[in-house]
């Protein structure tokens, strides 16, 4: 077995920040119901949340 395509450490970081961004779009998606605003919204939690994770999990 080889080593791994990404580490354990860059795998939390990603679900995390998918997590996040997912949940923004939802919760704007109720909230507008307008799809180009669910998309940059989660796009920006989910940049937002694998900054603040990277800088939090060492």
């Amino acid at each position: 077995m080889g080593k791994p395509l990404v580490s354990l450490r860059t795998a939390v970081i990603l679900t995390l920040g998918t997590l996040a961004g997912t949940g923004a779009g939802i919760l704007t998606y109720l909230g507008s119901r307008s799809a180009a605003n669910t998309i940059l919204a989660g796009e920006a939690a989910f940049a937002g949340a694998v900054f603040s994770f990277n800088t939090v999990i060492n």
